[in-house]
């Protein structure tokens, strides 16, 4: 990627907010630590599977290299939504992995959320969620981040234009970023960079965010083809207080990672 200009990394700034794998490159580097968000679904699955124990490696195809990376993992393969069957029944799908048995290890293809995690190196990459905001907010400043010294990247998946390698910014992506903003700045984190700000004050303003994600163009996609229990599942607010860490190609619970590996 070319250089960044320096007006466009939001440098003076403690929290600050981007979109998809480019905006993480931008950001990413000059940050104490970089927070992936992928409501629908991504990050919540991790969120899901951390929770029950499963150590996740975010992988960025579902193709035939997929099956090869698992194996080399000696970890089970998610397979597509409507792929899954009892034989293999993970997916991308939260409301599936609950629903599962949890295993030791599970790699979960996705080209959004896990390209997001391999976008930098260097840095700690958290995965969050509606479900997980307060806890991965707090977490962050137990470490100390989120001053103009330590800053956050708090980053934005968003999808692609179907056919079209187009970011699409999406609401529910946007609103989980804003989440984790909001539960940053009510634990003392900040100055909040303008972009980060407005999305706080976006989330704030906002009587009914499950409603609003599942009203909108990626909750109405979800449930038109039968998997509107995802979308209610990445739309419950704070129920989780696993934070999920990748740590050596996996996502971890935090709580499991000695506080001297940051």
């Amino acid at each position: 990627m070319a250089d960044i200009p320096e007006w466009a990394k939001q440098l003076p700034w403690g929290v600050r907010i981007e979109w998809g794998s480019a905006g993480a490159r931008a950001l990413g580097p000059d940050s104490a630590a970089l927070v992936a968000i992928d409501v629908l679904s991504f990050t919540t699955s991790v969120s899901v599977a951390v929770e029950a124990g499963t150590r996740v490696f975010p992988y960025p195809w579902r193709d035939e290299t997929a099956a090869a990376f698992a194996a080399s993992q000696d970890a089970r393969l998610a397979v597509g939504r409507k792929a899954a069957s009892a034989q293999q029944p993970w997916s991308l799908s939260p409301a599936a992995l609950q629903r599962a048995p949890a295993p030791a290890r599970l790699v979960l293809p996705s080209p959004n959320g896990s390209a997001i995690s391999a976008s930098v190196s260097g840095v700690p990459v958290i995965a969050a969620c509606l479900r997980n905001a307060s806890s991965v907010a707090r977490w962050i400043v137990e470490q100390g981040w989120g001053g103009t010294e330590r800053p956050i990247a708090v980053i934005a998946a968003g999808e692609h234009w179907p056919g079209q390698d187009v970011l699409r910014p999406t609401i529910e992506d946007w609103f989980g970023a804003a989440a984790v903003i909001s539960a940053l700045a009510e634990h003392g984190a900040g100055p909040l960079s303008p972009e980060a700000s407005a999305a706080k004050t976006c989330y704030d303003a906002t009587a009914d965010v499950p409603r609003l994600i599942a009203e909108c163009a990626s909750g109405r996609e979800l449930a038109s083809i039968g998997f509107a229990d995802d979308v209610a599942v990445a739309t419950e607010i704070d129920v989780s207080t696993t934070v999920p860490v990748l740590v050596d190609g996996s996502f971890v619970d935090a709580a499991a990672v000695d506080a001297a590996h940051w």
